[in-house]
């Protein structure tokens, strides 16, 4: 296969399997950590309109959900590839840190969290993963 498709299509399987990841995550974290009585969940205006009322234990699925997310879909990249592997990985990085930001711009969060997540949940979980990889075929 032609290396350009194969690294086309990684980048793809990468996005696709941890965003599913991260989205899994983000389904089930109520049934882990409730949120607080009376607010709604389900609609951008409901989740903007309890964010005061979010306590720092709140902000911990959607971290891991950012970071191992793109964890996988870095692992997943750098897994399909036969070259390039940290490029890849860290293309996936990229990608997720702008899915963050965008959504940080839309839900804004407690400044705290949003510099935790910007700064911690993207290139470092995608660098993690590339490194495994490339580890792996040395």
């Amino acid at each position: 296969m032609n290396p350009i498709v194969k690294n086309i299509l990684a980048v793809i399987a990468g996005v696709i399997i941890g965003g599913a990841l991260n989205m899994g995550i983000i389904m089930i974290s109520g049934s882990i950590i409730p949120p607080p009585e009376g607010v709604d969940l389900t609609t951008m205006e409901g989740l903007k309109a309890s964010m005061p009322l979010m306590e720092p234990k709140h902000f911990l699925m959607p971290f891991l959900a950012h970071a191992l997310g793109t964890f996988l879909g870095a692992l997943i990249a750098a897994l399909i590839v036969p070259a390039q592997k940290m490029k890849l990985a860290m293309i996936i990085g990229g990608w997720f840190l702008l899915g963050g930001i965008i959504n940080i711009l839309m839900l804004p969060s407690p400044l705290w969290f949003t510099f935790t997540d910007l700064i911690g949940a993207y290139f470092p979980m995608a660098y993690l993963g590339g490194k495994l990889m490339t580890k792996k075929e040395s």
